[in-house]
């Protein structure tokens, strides 16, 4: 997988973050909590347009709480068979 820009890549991470965090009927509320990560600091990383750098001890805490392999987070949306 090639991300073109920064910008690029954290819009596929925080599609992917919100996928799995609805996946596993959380709100952003309960991630954060979980993950020990503010609320809007999740949510800015959720969000279309994210310029937001995430660190990967961050991206570790949430696949942790999301119970999946971390690589999972910079798979492009396109790969999905379906969302339900």
């Amino acid at each position: 997988m090639y991300f073109e820009n920064a910008i690029e890549l954290y819009h596929v991470i925080g599609t992917n973050i919100k996928h799995y965090r609805e996946q596993a009927n959380l709100t952003q509320v309960q991630l954060a909590e979980q993950a020990k990560i503010s609320i809007s600091y999740l949510s800015k990383i959720e969000a279309t347009g994210c310029d937001k750098s995430v660190s990967i001890s961050v991206l570790n805490q949430i696949a942790n709480v999301l119970s999946v392999e971390i690589n999972e987070f910079f798979k492009e949306v396109s790969t999905y068979d379906t969302y339900n």
